[in-house]
């Protein structure tokens, strides 16, 4: 008989950079994961969910990585998992996959051992292993997150989302690794491009704290990375440049892409005409993608501990069925 009990944890995915704040500014969305961890004799996976084809399912696996990480720090030894998952967050499309299973699998194995490690210490590790901010401080706070990395702590501050705003993005149906979509990029800038994106991301901060829609379009202006990512996206540059045009608050390239994202007044009278608009221009540009249209997530990462008497069989999916009341 194991003495850690199970932990059950939802992780909402992210968007990062919000145009300006390349991996400085976050914000989560209601795209989820749903994880279960406990202890067993052999290490198991049980994956489901049509994003999850082709994740490993031995130790090499990331929540299993993570998960040893969070023992590790802890002090205890729990070398074999069985690992339960269900996601609905699209691998490698720029909504924050990666960063949400090591939220979550960090959230599970800390839950599972009695919580000992604080939201601030995963919040280090693993910003540690993503290497910046945005995608990982939204997946655990929620909302909107500002933050910094020195290499060692990450310093950040949780922005309530404004109440008005909806999301809609589309995804292209291929994948864009982060490492590709890096490698485009310039290895220095001039001081204009510098001061264009410090100021606009500072604007972009303070009217999604003051709530001011009207100033989001313009504060979501890059000229850091997006100019040098368009070409990995077909359709990308008509729809930064027009999208506004058709009832967008603003738009970005969801993280490194190949997602875009609007920002959209909640009770607008063109989003069906911004909706037709993002489909066309992928369909002029021949490239496969849907639509979808999300909310802010304000929760971030939700994690429990379940009681054997609840450790029915069929109840994680039965759970994930009532959640999103299939």
């Amino acid at each position: 008989m194991s003495m850690y009990g199970r932990s059950r944890v939802k992780v909402p995915a992210s968007t990062a950079n919000l145009g300006p704040g390349f991996d400085t500014l976050g914000m989560a969305l209601s795209l989820y994961a749903w994880i279960e961890m406990e202890e067993s004799a052999d290490t198991v996976f049980h994956l489901y969910g049509d994003e999850m084809a082709g994740v490993a399912t031995d130790k090499s696996n990331l929540l299993y990585q993570v998960a040893q990480m969070v023992f590790a720090e802890a002090g205890v030894e729990i070398p074999e998992l069985s690992i339960t998952m269900y996601s609905e967050i699209p691998l490698t499309r720029g909504l924050g996959s990666s960063a949400s299973a090591i939220v979550g699998g960090m959230a599970a194995a800390n839950a599972m051992i009695g919580s000992p490690l604080s939201l601030a210490k995963l919040f280090d590790m693993a910003t540690a292993l993503e290497k910046h901010p945005d995608n990982v401080g939204a997946s655990l706070f929620g909302g909107i997150i500002t933050a910094v990395w020195d290499g060692e702590h990450a310093d950040y501050i949780r922005i309530e989302p404004p109440r008005d705003l909806e999301v809609l993005v589309v995804i292209p149906q291929f994948e864009l690794s982060t490492t590709k979509a890096r490698g485009v990029l310039p290895l220095e800038i001039t001081v204009g491009d510098a001061v264009h994106n410090i100021s606009r991301t500072s604007l972009l901060t303070a009217a999604m704290a003051a709530g001011r829609l009207d100033l989001i379009g313009r504060a979501m202006q890059d000229r850091l990375h997006q100019p040098y990512r368009a070409p990995l996206v077909p359709g990308m540059e008509k729809l930064l440049a027009e999208a506004t045009g058709h009832g967008a608050l603003g738009i970005a390239l969801s993280g490194a892409g190949p997602t875009l994202l609007c920002m959209v007044e909640r009770n607008g009278s063109r989003k069906e005409e911004l909706e037709l608009f993002l489909k066309q221009t992928m369909e002029e540009h021949g490239i496969p993608a849907r639509t979808c249209w999300l909310l802010p997530c304000t929760s971030g990462v939700v994690s429990e501990l379940i009681e054997t008497s609840q450790m029915q069989n069929g109840s994680f999916l039965d759970m994930i069925k009532g959640e999103k009341q299939l």
